[in-house]
């Protein structure tokens, strides 16, 4: 495990709060305004999709300005469609409100775009929703709840011109739901985690992945719903403990291990949830970030972000070839994949080449800042958007 005691944890509070005024503002001053529209902010889809767009389409010297808007903000739709040359819905779920905003829209002849980060507007997966989650299956709540959510959110999109994904996977399943034209942003690292992650990366520069002895194996969890995802690597994890004594396991978040990986004490370690900032700072610090993910059409719509958050500390990922993992690793190179019944075999081969791992860790970071770091995205954004380069 990296030593990164000289970099401490940093003060985080949410950095989209800012009221509305301010927002409106801010969409104001360009000379071609995009408006943002999601439920109410949160640290995943949101932060994702819509404030770090936002950050990128407002860096200085740009044209364009761009600002997020809430539910709780259409007492001021008007404005904000007198404002706004283009609207992008992201994922939201339709009701009497959503159908005013787009037609405020539509009357004033400006385009609406439906922007989506998952497989979960169409209610014909429900079912394989509700399975891959591992929600109780006995409970009719979770399928009211779930064949309400995919059907509300299918309902916005089909309200709109066009749509905006994170992968051609998703793409296609888009265009086969709604018969739309789409187009693919994918996600990405924002300034806030970059910054982090760039004093984390020097940080381990120089230092030996084995120097106190021991291999750290990291699974960073962001919700509660990967009990099944998690479940894939579990019984590997065992044996490789079992072989390997330099080997420990961190589990972050909300998965707990099974009682198979309980009984190596110390050696497997449970932690909270983090921020996400602060998390790029416990990923540098392990050598392998896990990703096991199920094999089936909703989780070959998940995007790379775990891939590339733990590429740019230096961190090579262990991952199921999903569609986005399988385009971003090239096993061996910058990372591994592993089918299911694979991950031991993953495992031994990433741990036995412990002497590639700072050059890899060198190259891996750089492809990630090239592909995904928040600088080099702008102009993928304007295409999606369909609007052009107007920078000072």
């Amino acid at each position: 495990m990296f030593s990164l005691a000289s970099i401490g944890p940093v003060a985080y509070e949410d950095p989209w709060h800012l009221p509305l005024q301010d927002r409106l503002r801010i969409l104001a001053r360009g000379r071609q305004r995009v408006a943002y529209f999601y439920e109410k902010a949160d640290n995943s889809t949101f932060r994702y999709r819509i404030y770090n767009m936002v950050h990128v389409l407002n860096s200085p010297g740009s044209g364009t300005s761009a600002a997020y808007f809430f539910l709780a903000d259409l007492h001021r739709l008007e404005e904000m469609a007198d404002l706004a040359d283009l609207l992008v819905i992201c994922r939201t779920r339709y009701d009497h409100r959503v159908n005013h905003l787009v037609g405020a829209f539509r009357r004033r002849g400006k385009r609406v775009l439906f922007d989506t980060d998952d497989l979960v507007f169409d209610a014909d997966y429900a079912h394989l929703l509700v399975k891959t989650l591992d929600l109780d299956i006995t409970n009719p709540q979770v399928w009211d709840d779930w064949f309400a959510y995919t059907s509300r959110l299918g309902a916005t999109l089909k309200l709109c011109d066009g749509a905006v994904t994170t992968n051609d996977h998703l793409a296609a399943q888009i265009t086969r739901f709604a018969n739309l034209p789409v187009a693919v942003v994918p996600n990405f690292i924002n300034a806030e985690q970059l910054a982090l992650s760039d004093r984390v990366f020097e940080a381990k520069r120089g230092l030996s992945p084995l120097a106190n002895e021991e291999i750290h194996l990291g699974y960073f969890s962001g919700s509660p719903s990967h009990n099944r995802d998690f479940a894939l690597v579990s019984e590997a994890l065992e044996a490789a403990l079992e072989e390997d004594a330099r080997l420990a396991v961190i589990v972050v978040g909300y998965i707990e291990p099974g009682p198979g990986l309980k009984r190596f004490g110390k050696r497997v370690a449970r932690l909270p949830f983090h921020d996400w900032v602060n998390l790029q700072r416990l990923v540098g610090s392990v050598e392998f970030n896990l990703m096991p993910l199920q094999h089936n059409v909703f989780t070959h719509c998940k995007s790379e972000l775990k891939y590339f958050e733990a590429a740019v500390v230096g961190t090579q990922s262990i991952a199921s070839p999903t569609y986005t993992y399988a385009r971003a690793i090239r096993h061996g190179q910058n990372g591994y994949l592993a089918q299911a019944h694979q991950w031991l075999a993953a495992i031994r081969q990433a741990v036995g080449e412990m002497e590639l791992y700072q050059a890899r860790a060198e190259r891996t970071r750089a492809d990630a800042r090239e592909k995904y770091a928040w600088f080099n995205q702008r102009e993928c954004i304007l295409d999606a958007l369909g609007l052009r380069d107007v920078s000072a």
